[in-house]
């Protein structure tokens, strides 16, 4: 069997972060020992003063394929995966075609990720307003849980739900025991403002802004929680935005009720009086809102209301961003950021006093616990995959077109300049982005939940 040790300055386990080397053992982490107790028999790679986390799992990516593979596909998905550190996507089931709304699509989207990928995926399941009898099937086909829309996704193929339809739909995903992701804003706060804003100016940041109010997430945030008390299944919250649903949130887990909650980088680094009109690039839904909330959401972090970081990877081609035009109201609303959000969190956490122990457990062992691969993904510990980032926490970024790896290379960060260098990215124990090449053949695999299985055993 082939061993290796991976040695550095700063190991992130879930213990803490102390010099080690982590043993390899074929695919999977056999110890994490001190620098100087390697076994004769390991190759080491010693990568000096560099810190070495596990590699990130993201549980909100829109990858696209099959279907609208001209946006992303998985190849590109994955190569940008790789290169941000991720070894792990957990894809939603809306911008493909089919949607991924039954076993069917599923096994589909199955067979346009053959041989295809550079790290491991998985994909969510959808519920919308008529696939009541495909849930339980889905769950036995290995989906990790299921996302639905309270409000229009803005896109053909995959429809919103009502709370009707939900409560037909409840039931079945209570039974499964797996996680419904909700994207949390409800139409009726969102149409009154629009409708407020006859013959405003949609080049303006601002206009887009109050389209899009707090009160339509909390209003949602508020109907889920419950939802939740009422059919007792678990309700994760997807980019949250708004931090005045906090409170709510906070007292729906003293109630003891199954709730976790994500946000994402671009609310935790962007803030709505730093976009320019006409910067389209920023536009995703819901909105960035004001510094005071950002720092608010930062907040929320740190009393661990907020249990996770994610991407909301959502890119599409250039021309649906209207760059030329700037209209906010009619640019597509996504931002793309696979590569270079382990950067972006790291610019803001480190000055705001955090550790890459709370990255780790943000971006890596939440998510894996949510999408159900926590027993090999997420950690770095003894039985799990050999899966990890190198990076350096000290180095600066100035980001470019050419590093952000995935279709489209648009995006709002480009030129900032960020704190955190990826150097390396492990799968399994085999590199899959090294010294800005991507070694090897795709030998992504897809991580298929059994919690169902266990669940009806």
């Amino acid at each position: 069997m082939n061993r290796q040790a991976f040695r550095a300055q700063r190991v992130v386990t879930p213990e803490g972060i102390r010099p080690g080397a982590i043993l390899v053992e074929g695919e999977r982490i056999k110890a994490v020992v001190s620098p100087d107790e390697v076994p004769d028999s390991y190759k080491i790679t010693d990568f000096g003063n560099a810190a070495i986390l596990p590699g990130l799992v993201d549980s909100h990516v829109h990858i696209n394929d099959p279907g609208r593979s001209e946006w992303e596909g998985f190849e590109t998905a994955t190569r940008a995966a790789a290169a941000g550190g991720y070894t792990m996507l957990v894809d939603m089931p809306l911008n493909c075609l089919p949607a991924t709304t039954s076993a069917a699509a599923l096994a589909s989207k199955r067979a346009a990720a053959q041989n295809r990928c550079r790290v491991d995926w998985a994909a969510w399941g959808g519920v919308v307003h008529d696939n009541q009898n495909d849930i339980e099937a889905l769950a036995a086909a290995g989906v990790p849980g299921f996302k639905c829309f309270l409000i229009s996704p803005g896109i053909d193929g995959f429809t919103v739900v009502t709370e009707k339809q939900l409560r037909l739909a409840l039931p079945h995903v209570a039974r499964t025991g797996l996680p419904l992701l909700v994207h949390a804003e409800l139409p009726d706060a969102i149409d009154r403002a629009t409708s407020a804003l006859a013959g405003a100016d949609w080049s303006r940041y601002e206009t887009y802004l109050q389209s899009r109010p707090d009160e339509a997430e909390m209003d949602a945030i508020e109907l889920m929680i419950s939802l939740c008390r009422e059919y007792g299944f678990h309700l994760h919250i997807v980019h949250l935005s708004t931090s005045r649903a906090l409170p709510a949130l906070r007292a729906a887990r003293a109630e003891g009720l199954a709730v976790t909650v994500e946000t994402c980088p671009h609310y935790l680094h962007l803030f709505a009086e730093k976009i320019s009109d006409r910067a389209t690039l920023n536009k995703c839904a819901p909105p960035i809102r004001s510094r005071e909330n950002c720092d608010k959401l930062w907040e929320g972090l740190r009393d661990r209301i907020i249990d996770m970081v994610v991407t909301d990877h959502s890119p599409c081609p250039p021309a649906m961003k209207l760059l030329s035009q700037g209209n906010f109201q009619a640019a597509w609303g996504g931002i793309a950021s696979l590569s270079v959000a382990l950067p972006v969190m790291w610019t803001e956490a480190s000055e705001r006093g955090f550790s890459l122990l709370d990255l780790a457990r943000w971006m890596s062992a939440t998510p894996a616990r949510l999408a159900g691969c926590d027993a090999r993904k997420g950690r770095i510990a003894a039985g799990c995959n050999a899966d990890f980032v190198v990076f350096d926490p000290e180095r600066k970024l100035t980001v470019r077109e050419e590093e952000l790896h995935y279709r489209h290379p648009v995006s709002p960060y480009v030129g900032e300049t960020l704190r955190g260098v990826v150097e390396a990215t492990y799968l399994r124990g085999n590199p899959v982005f090294l010294n800005g090449e991507f070694p090897g053949e795709p030998a992504g695999r897809e991580y298929t939940s059994n919690a169902y299985h266990r669940s009806k055993a």
